[in-house]
């Protein structure tokens, strides 16, 4: 892939330091002559980019967005949040302006388009946005005058005042889905200057499809390191993850063109954790052993590799399990569009007078290889993997690895389910025909429906699961309840849970009631065990389809849980030691799978438990439906009904 080296003299960076005076810093070309400092007529953000870009040449025009309403709204699962679009009424100031800017390329038809997205908040921008800004604005002059542009060039300076994900998610449907009003002009289409006021002549201005997008941030880094370091982020709504051959692109021309050290996200407890590390202690010298038996075996992964790549492994997972975006890129995926977040955190960027050409070199010249890159693709990102777990920024667990665990934990459920259907209807059959026998009609065959009695355990697991369902949407009405805690709002959720659970239970009817016990249904447990287990695996295997983190973690609860479950009231009878250990199991399990307790607890393993709150839990579980996470539909339809199905199988009267 091969790197301009024009760009050393062709970079000009704009760094805007206040919004009220607007000062800026001009680096002339050639990138290492003086430094000018001036200030200029105050201007909006806004206005000052669609300035330069139009004295470049470029198109570039504003786009007005309401401000995000975070409001649960269970029939917007599975789709992006709900942008704001409200009968409410939004004072000019609260609304956000985009300004976005556009390149058409010379060698290109306008079918496709790259997208540079630097969000920056307008009200108070920091000096990392300004930088930002800075490396678009160099990336974006020098492209206006390349020639071997074949893909059109986006560059949308997101309003970030009301956060980056909506600023960017307004102009995406805009851009794909325009909404209109009844003169049908667009709802959120602004065209006059923020500032002046004045119209300009074009409209809503579009590209081609989108190959590829790239977000560029750049942060302050206290800790003292050698080199500037690139953080990147790439997960996306519901584990969505973007191709991975953009994340070695950038990966590649980060550390071999620029020097970076390139990072992706790790779970900072486990780093410090002392089991991990014993057991990479363990793992290295098995591995050293090993290579002693055939040099030809490579088991030379160090103890600190190890950490590392547990930890990022862990980080990956559970960012995908979570369902929610790490970043705005996330929102391209809901468009099937590869973006990544490029998070540069510069050393001293304080001191930016020292360095300013240095960062708009390094940020500029990396942007500009992806570019070209992508630039030279005849077709989109499609060769490489889209389901991976990273374990650093050049390697990668792939779909083919880490689908096995999950093949081993939910192929049992099947089996177990028909084997234990087959059992229960041997017993009862065999009950059955003991009741009905005697001298007097032992010639004559008795009729049983035997074959039907699964039925019943079906009704219960179908009741649970409908309950479930209600305890899904019950959030929506507690969400309407004004200056609620989070402590009252969780504890309301679980009052009203339990509730409509038992009315539930005494309007349709649990077969498994005192009122219809009989001599046969002691046995009937294994049943309702049997339709359980199917009724999780199908859902285990519905979610693998979502989202296959979260069925990954949630196989590694549901499983032994739903395997392990039987009547403490059997086990209480054999008075052995087998059976003891087997219903202190039990209950151990539905205590630590229970949705809060394994909240906390994977919390604390995986963040720590610091200045933890019995609300948090409820804060959680609102950052899910607020993100449209499936991890929320999954917990509230699967998990929880099978947890409240296992309760059921261990408290039957035997």
């Amino acid at each position: 892939m091969e790197q301009t080296e024009s760009s050393d003299n062709n970079l000009i960076g704009k760094l805007f330091t206040n919004i009220n005076h607007c000062t800026y810093i001009e680096v002339s070309k050639g990138g290492v002559g003086k430094v000018y400092l001036r200030s200029v007529v105050p201007l909006a953000i806004q206005d000052l980019v669609a300035q330069h870009i139009t004295d470049l040449g470029g198109e570039v025009n504003f786009h007005k967005f309401l401000p995000q309403v975070n409001k649960f709204n269970p029939l917007h699962f599975f789709s992006s949040p709900d942008q704001g679009i409200a009968q409410e009424n939004y004072t000019c100031s609260s609304y956000g302006i985009n300004t976005v800017g556009f390149i058409r390329a010379p060698r290109g038809d306008g079918k496709e388009a790259i997208v540079l997205v630097t969000p920056y908040n307008s009200v108070k921008t920091s000096m990392g946005e300004a930088l930002s800004l800075g490396i678009a604005y160099s990336i974006f002059s020098l492209l206006t005058r390349v020639t071997w542009l074949a893909k059109d060039i986006i560059w949308l300076a997101a309003d970030s005042q009301h956060g980056e994900y909506a600023a960017v998610a307004a102009w995406l449907r805009e851009y794909h889905t325009p909404s209109f009003d009844s003169s049908g002009r667009s709802l959120f289409e602004s065209n006059a200057s923020p500032t002046t006021g004045r119209k300009r002549p074009n409209d809503f201005l579009r590209a081609g499809t989108m190959a590829a997008a790239l977000v560029i941030k750049v942060t302050d880094d206290s800790e003292k390191a050698e080199r500037d370091v690139l953080n990147l982020y790439a997960e996306a709504s519901n584990g969505q993850m973007p191709n991975l051959d953009l994340i070695n692109v950038v990966n590649y021309l980060a550390v071999n063109g620029q020097r970076l050290r390139v990072k992706v996200e790790k779970l900072g407890s486990l780093l410090d954790s002392w089991w991990l590390r014993s057991l990479a202690e363990l793992f290295h010298k098995l591995g050293t052993v090993a290579r002693s038996l055939n040099p030809q075996w490579n088991f030379g992964i160090s103890v600190a590799e190890y950490i590392e790549g547990t930890a990022t492994l862990a980080s990956s997972l559970y960012n995908q399990a979570l369902g929610v975006p790490t970043g705005p890129h996330g929102v391209f995926r809901d468009y099937q569009v590869d973006a990544i977040t490029m998070e540069i955190s510069a050393k001293r960027v304080a001191n930016y007078k020292n360095r300013p050409n240095e960062l708009l070199l390094q940020g500029g010249r990396l942007v500009e290889g992806v570019i070209r890159s992508v630039n030279n693709l005849l077709e989109k990102f499609h060769q490489s993997f889209f389901l991976y777990l990273l374990t650093s920024p050049n390697k990668f667990v792939s779909v083919g690895v880490y689908m096995i665990p999950f093949a081993l934990l939910v192929a049992p459920l099947p089996m177990v389910a028909a084997s234990l259907f087959a059992d229960s209807t041997r017993r009862i059959s065999g009950m059955e025909t003991k009741v009905t026998s005697s001298p007097a009609s032992s010639d004559i065959p008795a009729i049983s429906f035997r074959s039907w009695r699964w039925l019943h355990a079906a009704k219960t697991v179908f009741i649970v699961h409908f309950w479930g369902a209600v305890v899904t949407l019950l959030p929506h009405f507690l969400s309407l309840v004004q200056d609620s805690t989070p402590l009252t709002n969780l504890l309301s959720w679980s009052i009203l849970s339990a509730f409509t659970l038992l009315i539930l239970q005494a309007i349709l009817g649990s077969s498994f009631s005192l009122l219809h016990m009989n001599r046969t249904q002691g046995m009937e447990w294994t049943l309702l065990k049997s339709v359980t287990i199917a009724a999780a695996c199908t859902g285990l295997c519905i979610m693998s389809v979502i989202n296959f983190a979260t069925a990954e973690l949630g196989a590694l609860m549901l499983v032994p849980m739903c395997l392990m479950a039987r009547p403490l009231m059997l086990d209480a009878k054999a008075k052995t030691l087998k059976s003891f250990i087997r219903a202190a199991c039990n209950v151990v399990l539905i205590f630590l799978v229970f949705p809060p307790v394994a909240y906390y607890l994977w919390k604390g393993a995986l963040v720590g438990l610091d200045n933890a709150r019995v609300g948090d839990f409820w804060n959680w579980v609102e950052s899910l439906w607020t993100w449209n996470s499936a991890t929320y539909i999954y917990m509230c339809m699967v998990h929880l009904p099978c947890w409240v199905l296992c309760v059921h199988t261990l408290v039957y009267p035997c």
